[in-house]
């Protein structure tokens, strides 16, 4: 044994090489992709994926336990591939990629899916891709509003929040515009810290709203405390104010009864100097809520001015947040609710939304995530692609002139990326019921032509049209992470000469 290498398998692991992995991997990653295949464009399907047991879903977007037999309605396809439970190695790594996604940009996870499922081994022609998205974006004025809200519009017009479309995303642009942060000339917008989605079951959609502030489900400590404080001064406290009783956990000797006095003195003075007892809270005209969550903390922190101070007997003026201009309380059903708004300069926000139904609220919510994700692509990377398959027949278009200039096989690999990108604008025509053959040629055709870019596919009618006139835009960053995820991960798979499987 010594200096031997020992590989201990499973006695039903068998061992799969060559042509037949490669060909079981390509199968299993198209499986995944023609399940969201008509998740596509303005006509996408709506799904439903019935639980037969109790799941948790790790996701950012979602934190609630789902019942037993519940179900879930969406055309979001990374919501979908999330509920999707696969054991082929390939199509887990298909949902991977998907993830990778969402978590990277927030956005094209549907694309990048239908994409690797036809992409194989084509990496060498992604550095002239990326390059021809480049010459191909239009930069965008990020200052004007109109503008950016055309952009988002486009992004969240194939969801079922598009009855919504205006107010949505004014609130995905307004909040994204709250939460970003300039630091050197480094611009940070951290959606997930700090641009937390609160549903609240009841009223109508059309309440929903950004607030110039924080809103956190919790009420005063006391019944008398105040619900209503104009400029309220805010500490935030990251630390026990829980007491050792004397009387179960400590052991006092004591020779007569002045000193049992003292020890009750002593611990009534020590609950005064941590301000823990509500009594003395009250008495000194203080609201107080406790068992925030950390991240609430942090949110109220960046709204507000404060600083979380992790020790009472540490705390200095200088901790107190002034940036909040009401701090208050309301009831909303049956629950209570903390506001501390109306921030001078708040740097972190909560979206609060109002509907008939938990599962529309969660519906609503995917679709909101997405609409931020588009702003914060936009605001850190300015520049923009037609939507509706055009930028994919552009890059096809250049790809083939591309391989016209090769020998051997290396022209080859060039051919099968154009002719790949093609399944977005296919797929769209077929989703909404269109003649494939003859309006992709007509596409085609349409490329050849000069200044014509900008020319896709309208998802509603299955005609070709101007997206630039339609207001359809992607942005850059999204585009960009599709096709490097969508290539290296289907030339990794392609390129795969041996597979263990049970």
């Amino acid at each position: 044994m010594m200096g031997q290498q020992v590989l201990v398998l499973n006695q039903n692991m068998k061992r799969e090489s060559g042509r037949k992995v490669q060909t079981g991997n390509i199968g299993a990653a198209k499986a995944i992709a023609d399940v969201i295949r008509t998740c596509l464009g303005p006509r996408a399907m709506m799904k439903s994926k019935l639980h037969t047991h109790t799941l948790r879903s790790v996701s950012s977007r979602s934190h609630a336990a789902r019942p037993m037999g519940g179900i879930v309605m969406t055309n979001d396809g990374n919501a979908i591939l999330r509920e999707i439970q696969v054991q082929h190695p390939a199509a887990k790594s298909m949902i991977e990629i998907s993830r990778t996604q969402d978590e990277e940009v927030g956005d094209g996870t549907t694309s990048v899916i239908i994409l690797a499922g036809e992409m194989l081994a084509y990496r060498q022609a992604l550095d002239d891709i990326l390059e021809a998205l480049k010459e191909i974006s239009t930069p965008v004025d990020t200052s004007d509003r109109s503008m950016m809200l055309k952009i988002v519009h486009s992004a969240i017009n194939t969801k079922a929040l598009s009855r919504w479309s205006e107010m949505a995303c004014g609130i995905a642009l307004d909040a994204v515009r709250t939460v970003e942060l300039e630091d050197n000339g480094r611009k940070e917008i951290d959606i997930k810290k700090y641009a937390k989605v609160e549903k609240v079951p009841g009223g109508f959609i059309e309440d929903s709203c950004v607030l110039r502030g924080i809103m956190v489900n919790k009420d005063v400590t006391h019944p008398r405390m105040r619900r209503l404080i104009k400029e309220p001064r805010i500490i935030l406290l990251d630390c026990s104010l829980e007491y050792k009783k004397g009387e179960s956990q400590t052991d006092i000797e004591i020779s007569k009864e002045e000193d049992f006095a003292r020890i009750l003195q002593m611990e009534e003075e020590y609950i005064q100097h941590i301000y823990l007892a509500q009594h003395y809270l009250m008495k000194a005209n203080i609201t107080a809520i406790r068992r925030v969550r950390k991240t609430d903390n942090n949110r109220i922190a960046r709204a507000c001015g404060a600083r979380i101070v992790n020790r009472t007997d540490e705390l200095r003026e200088e901790d107190i947040g002034t940036g909040a201009g009401l701090f208050e309380v309301k009831k909303i059903g049956d629950e209570y609710f903390t506001f501390v708004t109306e921030c001078k300069d708040p740097k972190a926000c909560t979206i609060l939304l109002r509907g008939a139904s938990k599962e529309i609220l969660a519906e609503v919510e995917r679709n909101l995530q997405d609409a931020m994700q588009v702003c914060r692509n936009v605001l850190l990377e300015p520049a923009l692609l037609p939507g509706g398959g055009a930028v994919e027949m552009a890059v096809s278009k250049r790809l083939m002139e591309r391989s016209r200039s090769l020998t051997g096989v290396d022209q080859w690999p060039y051919r099968a990326v154009a002719h790949a990108l093609e399944v977005i604008p296919r797929t769209l025509i077929q989703n909404c019921g269109a003649s494939t053959i003859r309006v992709l040629t007509s596409l085609r055709a349409k490329h050849t032509q000069p200044d014509s870019v900008n020319w896709g596919v309208d998802g509603e009618t299955g005609c070709l049209s101007d997206m630039m006139e339609l207001g359809i835009w992607e942005p850059l960053a999204v585009k960009a992470q599709v096709y490097k995820t969508a290539v290296e991960k289907k030339d990794k798979d392609g390129q795969t000469g041996g597979q263990g499987a049970e």
